[in-house]
């Protein structure tokens, strides 16, 4: 199989690869001045986190696959159970960075145990040691790509041996990868100030890899094998193939891997620089929560089926680490050669230019300030400029790497798989661990106690990782491995005391062990100091104010608000110092002059801006040296400082004792309506998580998070915040899982903030519901037995109306009948009357007319009842006048 690609052609591709990233880094520091980059950030931030996947993913993950079947897998699950069920650690992580000015994994463990100077040059000593490795990895990667492209023949027992002319292309593209990362990663001062072009590069990076590892297996699979089933049928009629992957699940070194890449995730300098330093927003690591495991989980799709090709298509006997590249020079194929190529260049620069800047950071922090300090601190012509000073360090700690690195490939890099180095380093950062997550949880955790656990973990170590891998490469005698120093087998470096395990399983078990007993011996051994319990409390417990804290004067000065701002100046430069220390006369109403004496908390104040430029560690000696003044010597000087740092904090833990037994929510916001301060009551009364009440959240992301509760929901999300921030009004709402009225009162705080209380007026506003209530139901029964009132008096008037009706029917009956019976008596009286003028002088002549005076009675009453009845029916008007009363 003869070179497919010549060397110009693949030097053209690289530069131009790199150029390209150059571009895109620019045009990303360009948008990122005019703020373009909002809605988009949280995908580059976590595209950015998939820097983790390196060449050992490209091109190691299918190298372990072709040996031991799915061993890769745990390299992935770490991180994956890490972001899905500790994104809040992470987001934890992040806000206590961007609130102490960490720039690295060694400030942030420097800052949590009293802003210790020796436990961070510790940490960065032990960094650039155990990255070292890992920085090898890629160059050997850039190396065996050259070689398998280039070199192509008898490759199968040359693609492990490096050629001379191939070293000169390694340390020409080592070389261009130290140049992007001088350029990008060691611009500003500022090492907090987001490098969003680098990021912005990174993220790109991640999306070539991805897209290039994808595309080279679906070659595989579908260009190459003849399809996905055809492909499957091979491989499982392949007893090779089907022994690799039948071995059978390994606990112990599943385990092992699975604990060192979630702790990696985290503590990798790289990492911590991507996820806590680079991140702006809690949004971005919700999002990168599912984001970031999908992008592992895609980018292992096709790991498998690239081993399993390689096991069936290439020579017996071939390094699993270059199938992806030797595949396609298999097939002849160049474009899907290149693709390769660029994909497993895009893995390793992406890692090496950001682990350079991280380290390079650590190392100008951690450890060459404090000696320039120290040796030069009380000249103030050395302090002239530290900014140039800062880049050149930085810039020089960059090459530095980077030669140290491809010295440890040229020794140790071709006796060594991928896999086996890049989980050497993984180990090395695991030694930070105990300290790291011990420092989140544990206030009594001291600074002595994380210098001896590390420094115990990282000797294990050495002795149980690192010495085995000299002695595998020819620097170290076999013979230590085998029998032990002086012939002590039981302290064989892989067999401690006899602990018959594999070799990584059993150096992480001795190194984690030794430094997890160590540390919290030692941390028990002896208080912690003043500084460490305060900075304790600000890691482990909540802090109430910020960083620069209210205006409080524990100790007399000489030093004036001038020469601080000018101190400052000379490190973050005088423009933004300038700016700084206005804000901060402006927003607690100290005079801006700066002839005045400075107190504590402008002092601490400058201490917050020096971190983002020096470190914690070193920002507190620049301070301390400040302070020197008569015969006081600089450990004084720190004294004092942490003296009022720790008085300050006393008073806080005062403060917050006594608004936490307020019956109220109570919560603080600054002039940017971020939380500041708040009590115990605040997160039960809304039923909030803790992560989310922290210092530096904004008012939006609270009334947000407690409004999805609501009736009301989100609608009205915008007019809550301008009621409490702006109009300082009243307003209530109800939870809808606990069914609570709270009720939201804020009003101004001196220097512009906002002070929010939160009431439970369930009780008052149920009361004001029942008398409500009461209320209504009074008002309803009133309605109804007015309405009973008017059907009576209507059914009445209707009664009354048809008893009317009756009575003129009964006067209009009588009418007629006495009409009718008035006739016939008419006629009787007519006979009577004939009867008595026959009869006068008769015997019966008396009979007769008493007949006829008796007819004429009832002739007269019948007369009476008829005109009673015309009277009652109206047919007759009666004639009102006067009479004599004797007439009748």
């Amino acid at each position: 199989m003869n070179a497919m690609i010549g060397e110009w052609t693949i030097l053209v591709a690289g530069l131009a690869y790199l150029g390209t990233l150059f571009a895109v880094a620019t045009y990303g520091d360009r948008k990122a001045k005019q703020q373009r980059f909002r809605m988009g950030r949280p995908v580059i931030y976590a595209l950015s986190i998939g820097v983790y996947c390196t060449s050992w993913t490209y091109f190691g993950s299918v190298g372990i696959a072709s040996r031991t079947g799915i061993d890769f897998l745990p390299i992935y699950i770490g991180p994956i159970l890490m972001f899905v069920l500790g994104w809040r650690l992470l987001q934890l992580i992040a806000d206590l960075s961007k609130r102490h000015n960490i720039a690295s994994i060694a400030d942030f463990l420097s800052a949590r145990y009293g802003k210790s100077e020796a436990l961070g040059a510790l940490v960065t000593v032990i960094a650039v040691i155990g990255i070292v490795p890992y920085i090898s990895i890629q160059l050997k990667a850039v190396s065996t790509s050259l070689e398998v492209l280039i070199a192509a023949p008898e490759w199968a027992r040359e693609v492990i041996q490096t050629s001379t002319g191939l070293d000169g292309l390694s340390i020409f593209v080592t070389g261009i990868m130290g140049v992007f990362a001088m350029l990008f990663g060691t611009r500003h001062i500022d090492t907090t100030e987001h490098q969003d072009g680098m990021i912005l590069a990174i993220a790109v990076e991640s999306l070539v890899k991805l897209l290039a590892f994808v595309a080279v297996g679906a070659f595989v699979v579908w260009g190459m094998m003849g399809g996905a089933f055809a492909f499957i049928d091979r491989a499982i009629s392949d007893p090779f193939v089907t022994g690799v992957f039948s071995g059978g699940l390994k606990i112990g070194p599943w385990l092992t891997m699975t604990l060192l890449a979630a702790f990696a995730i985290m503590l990798l300098p790289r990492q911590f620089h991507v996820a806590a330093v680079e991140n702006t927003s809690s949004g971005e690591v919700r999002r990168a929560a599912w984001m970031f495991p999908a992008y592992l989980v895609a980018i292992n799709i096709f790991v498998i089926p690239i081993a399993v090709a390689g096991l069936l298509l290439l020579p017996k006997g071939a390094d699993g680490d270059t199938f992806v590249l030797a595949l396609p020079v298999e097939a002849g194929s160049s474009l899907f050669a290149m693709i390769a190529f660029l994909g497993g260049l895009s893995a390793s620069t992406a890692m090496v230019i950001v682990e350079c800047v991280a380290l390079s950071i650590m190392v100008c922090n951690n450890l060459v300030v404090p000696v320039l300090l120290r040796h030069h601190g009380k000249r103030s012509t050395v302090l002239e400029d530290m900014a140039g000073r800062l880049i050149l360090i930085r810039r020089s700690a960059i090459v530095v790497i980077l030669v140290i690195g491809y010295a440890f490939y040229q020794m140790i890099g071709s006796s060594a798989a991928l896999a086996q180095l890049g989980l050497l380093s993984f180990a090395a950062v695991a030694q930070f661990a105990p300290a790291f997550f011990g420092g989140l949880t544990w206030k009594r955790g001291t600074a002595f106690g994380a210098m001896f656990g590390i420094s115990a973990g990282f000797l294990v170590w050495a002795y149980a990782l690192l010495i085995p891998v000299f002695a595998e490469a020819g620097w170290i005698s076999r013979a230590l491995l085998d029998q032990g120093p002086f012939g002590l087998a039981a302290l064989r470096p892989r067999a401690l005391l006899g602990l018959d395990l594999d070799p990584l399983t059993h150096g992480v078990i001795w190194s984690l062990g030794v430094n997890l007993v160590t540390y919290v011996g030692v941390s028990l051994l002896r208080p912690p100091a003043p500084v460490e319990r305060v900075q304790a409390a600000h890691f482990v417990g909540r802090e109430l104010q910020p960083v620069a804290g209210s205006s409080f004067k524990l100790w007399r000065t000489a030093v004036t608000a001038d020469r601080l701002e000018q101190t400052v100046a000379r490190y973050i430069g005088a423009d933004r110092a300038r700016a700084a220390f206005a804000d901060f006369c402006s927003e607690r109403g100290v005079d801006p002059s700066g002839s005045g004496e400075a107190d504590v908390s402008m002092i601490r104040f400058a201490e917050h801006l020096l971190a983002s430029a020096v470190g914690v560690a070193s920002a507190r000696l620049v301070v301390a040296l400040l302070l020197e003044r008569n015969s006081t010597h600089t450990r004084g000087a720190m004294r004092l400082l942490d003296d009022a740092s720790a008085a300050i904090q006393h008073n806080r833990d005062l403060l917050q004792s006594a608004i936490d037994s307020v019956d109220q929510g109570l919560a603080v916001f600054e002039p940017g309506m971020t939380l500041i301060c708040w009590n115990s009551k605040l997160q039960e009364i809304l039923g909030l998580g803790g992560d989310l009440l922290r210092v530096g959240t904004p008012i939006t992301e609270i009334f947000s998070a407690f409004l999805e509760k609501t009736d009301n929901g989100l609608e009205q999300l915008d007019d809550r915040v301008r009621s409490a921030a702006l109009d300082h009004g009243v307003f209530r709402e109800r939870r809808t899982d606990t069914g609570q009225v709270l009720e939201f009162r804020s009003g101004p705080m001196p220097g512009r903030g906002v002070v929010i209380t939160v009431i439970d007026a369930t009780e008052s506003v149920v009361a004001a519901e029942a008398l409500l209530r009461s209320n209504e139901s009074l008002e309803r029964r009133v309605e109804e037995r007015t309405a009973e009132l008017t059907r009576l008096n209507a059914e009445l008037a209707a009664a009354k109306a048809h008893a009317d009706a009756a009575n003129l029917s009964k006067t209009r009956f009588i009418a007629a009948a006495s009409h009718d019976i008035l006739q016939p008596l008419n006629a009787a009286r007519l006979f009577t009357s004939s009867l008595v003028e026959r009869m006068q002088r008769s015997q019966e002549g008396e009979l007769v007319r008493n007949v006829d005076q008796s007819l004429e009675a009832v002739e007269e009453i019948l007369s009476a009842l008829l005109d009673i009845s015309r009277l009652d029916a109206g047919a007759m008007k009666a004639d009102i006048a006067p009479f004599r009363i004797d007439d009748i």
